[in-house]
């Protein structure tokens, strides 16, 4: 989370010793704003965890392949935290080299692809139900190929129908917005679309696994907030919807506002995808009971309030992961040996509740990659249609196969007679 306002605004002293006022005097947010303002980034933040979350065990349940999630394992929640390190180290430099306004132009551009994307993704269930039975729905495909002949490759199939296309439409009007205005609800729907995403579509395939992703982000992020300048510097110069915002001086500048407190997708996707995680196990349970979910969603809501109440009391930016991570592994850990389901839980595969089709992931999209595969990425998690999901064997093939071999068991009992 960002670095709170400052009560007082310090003066500055010249040459001479004498004190002088700082001539940029700093806002000092009211009681009221400052609650406020925290008080929606929680509501916020558990927007996409609750819903994303129920929407995960559709997607797990799903019986399309194509609409299989992305399953993340203990290789890949090992080397993720060296991955985010060394992406945001590369963006510290960059900021620190070139020109903000121009990484920034570029880094808009980028991001309203993949927010349209995202937006439009988690707007197509409610279309669904708004469209009525009798709307002409008809099917799209936008296709982009290299080369000729057998030597062709696909580096775009993105099929869509009319519905999907009315939701790209209605998400490219936030995002233009966002790219020509950059207020902060364009940015705050684009987050929350991120978000939501994330928690849905990825999936940790155990609790082994979800402890070492959050115990070595737990590590990642105290080191980037207490030990260097790095995190607190790109949250402040990185104009993307990466974090959620709301002013603090809402009450006094209305829409206006421009005095914010922040809180990174990191901290929201991040338990969020553990929390979802435990939803499925209490699915899988088949005990008609959610307590692993709602301890796990109420642990979140007391470590956020936590880092919240530190940060507030000590004027200085805290990594929200130092108090999250303890509060989310931890509570579940006691209801388990309360329960006597410990060991049950740490046996729980998550990817036994998906099809044997769902692919895995070898590499976390970053903001280092190129627009196109990033757009890709996002595509793939909207249709579905990644050219990575295994081909099935049809059932009709299977059959017609099973038939052959029938005649010749057949074919052979003649032979049998004329031998006698």
């Amino acid at each position: 989370m960002a670095e709170p306002v400052p009560a007082a605004v310090p003066n500055a002293t010249d040459s001479n010793g004498t004190e002088v006022l700082n001539a940029t005097a700093k806002f000092v947010a009211t009681p009221e704003g400052t609650a406020l303002a925290y008080g929606s980034l929680v509501v916020m933040a558990l927007l996409p965890i609750f819903f994303g979350a129920l929407r995960s065990v559709t997607c797990s349940k799903s019986k399309n392949s194509a609409d299989a999630p992305e399953t993340i394992t203990s290789r890949d929640a090992a080397r993720f935290p060296i991955i985010a390190s060394c992406t945001l180290f590369g963006l510290y430099l960059f900021f620190k080299v070139f020109s903000q306004e121009y990484i920034n132009l570029l880094l808009s551009v980028y991001f309203f692809v993949l927010g349209v994307l995202a937006l439009s993704h988690t707007m197509s269930p409610a279309m669904a139900r708004i469209f009525p039975e009798s709307f002409p729905n008809k099917q799209y495909q936008l296709l982009f190929t290299q080369g000729s002949g057998e030597s062709k490759e696909e580096i775009v199939n993105y099929e869509f129908d009319t519905k999907n296309l009315v939701c790209l439409v209605l998400s490219s009007v936030v995002g233009v917005w966002y790219l020509l205005k950059k207020h902060w609800i364009a940015n705050n729907v684009f987050g929350l679309a991120f978000a939501l995403n994330g928690v849905e579509l990825l999936h940790l395939n155990n609790v082994s696994t979800g402890c070492i992703l959050l115990g070595g982000l737990f590590i990642y992020d105290v080191f980037r907030v207490f030990g260097t300048n790095v995190m607190v510097t790109v949250a402040k110069s990185f104009e993307a919807p990466i974090k959620l915002v709301f002013p603090q001086d809402l009450l006094e500048k209305g829409l206006e506002a421009s005095n914010f407190a922040m809180l990174g997708l990191g901290d929201i996707v991040i338990p969020g995808i553990f929390i979802a995680l435990l939803l499925r196990f209490d699915v899988s349970l088949k005990k008609n009971s959610r307590t692993y979910f709602y301890s796990s969603f109420l642990a979140y809501i007391f470590g956020l309030g936590l880092t919240i109440f530190v940060m507030h009391t000590f004027k200085h930016a805290q990594p929200a992961l130092l108090y999250l991570v303890p509060a989310c592994v931890g509570f579940p850990v006691v209801v388990a040996l309360c329960k006597g389901e410990l060991t049950e839980m740490f046996s729980y595969e998550s990817s036994e509740e998906v099809l044997p089709a769902s692919p895995r992931i070898t590499s976390f999209p970053t903001v280092s990659g190129s627009p196109a595969s990033l757009a890709a990425s996002m595509e793939t998690m909207a249709t579905g249609s990644s050219p990575r999901h295994c081909r099935v064997l049809p059932t009709s093939m299977y059959e017609e196969s099973s038939e052959e071999a029938e005649p010749k068991e057949e074919s052979s009992e003649p032979e049998k007679k004329k031998d006698q």
